[in-house]
């Protein structure tokens, strides 16, 4: 089995690499789909980053004196290329969420499929898991998490069922999380359930959203006039950030307005719509289906 399938893997890069000498961001490596197609878009004088926080990545690097892999978060974007001395770049590209194989080995915990760890983590040295969010988070905070990072209109019950049979032994394997709820979720609706369960845990594993928020601010600052941000995420909850983000330079609230209604827009946007992957690819890689690609480009600075 692949590492990856690298997900809108041609449209992304042709996207993205639209000047063949220049500096490039890959802020999630995984398998390297995508850095070794952005490498073969770029000339000698190019060169390439790549970003990831998850140890068994590095079993993938590129030997190519055009690429640098950087083992951080790529929260820590603009910091990790000013220590190699780079302060702009020409584009970003980040394909968000879990990668196959970390959905595929059991003993990472993240997926619904496998018994496995409560872990969740995508660097395995950091302390919290899944499992001291499910037996230590209070009943408000887990409530909070699922109901945010879930979108589980329950999520205050199902917060206090948690509560209720973790009193009687430490909750430790996903199947024993998944057996909380069985008898009470239908059948039919259970793989839906446990995906959203499951997710909301994740992110607050890797404190995803922040990061995501951290990236995109750090990304505007870096690129270059007319440099490209290629963003691909996986749920609504990422999507709507990043979309919002590319049209407003915000997270919340409207952006201020001048005398004609007129704000300063921080991107270009490629598509007014999100790229999603056509049939044959879905048939081909079913992770791929709910995948939204967003590409804008960084405005020059003009009055438009």
């Amino acid at each position: 089995m692949s590492y990856h399938n690298s997900v809108l893997l041609q449209k992304s890069i042709d996207h993205l690499v639209l000047n063949p000498k220049g500096i490039y961001v890959d802020c999630t490596f995984g398998g390297g789909g995508h850095s070794n197609l952005i490498l073969k878009k770029l000339e000698a004088k190019g060169s390439l980053y790549a970003f990831d926080q998850d140890a068994d990545s590095q079993d993938n690097l590129i030997n190519d004196p055009r690429f640098t892999f950087i083992n951080q978060n790529f929260r820590y974007l603009k910091n990790s290329l000013r220590f190699h001395n780079i302060t702009s770049i020409d584009g970003v590209l980040a394909d968000l969420g879990v990668s196959s194989h970390q959905f595929d080995k059991a003993e990472r915990g993240f997926s619904t499929r496998f018994e496995g760890p409560l872990d969740m983590r995508m660097n395995t040295q950091q302390y919290l898991s899944a499992k001291e969010i499910v037996n230590e988070y209070s009943e408000e905070q887990l409530s909070e998490l699922f109901y945010l990072y879930g979108e589980l209109p329950q999520a205050r019950k199902i917060a206090k069922e948690i509560i209720t049979e973790r009193k009687k032994s430490i909750i430790s394997t996903t199947n024993q999380l998944k057996e909380i709820f069985k008898k009470n979720i239908p059948e039919h609706k259970q793989n839906k359930f446990y995906a959203q369960l499951f997710q909301a845990l994740r992110i607050e594993v890797n404190d995803e959203i922040k990061a995501l928020k951290d990236l995109l601010l750090q990304s505007y600052e870096i690129l270059k006039p007319r440099g490209v941000l290629v963003f691909i995420a996986y749920h609504s909850l990422e999507d709507r950030i990043v979309k919002k983000f590319i049209k407003t330079g915000l997270f919340n609230g409207e952006p201020e307005r001048d005398l004609y209604g007129n704000w300063n827009k921080p991107f270009d946007l490629v598509s007014s719509k999100p790229i999603i992957p056509d049939d044959d690819e879905i048939r081909e890689n079913p992770r791929a289906r709910s995948a939204k690609m967003r590409i804008a480009i960084k405005r020059d600075g003009k009055k438009n």
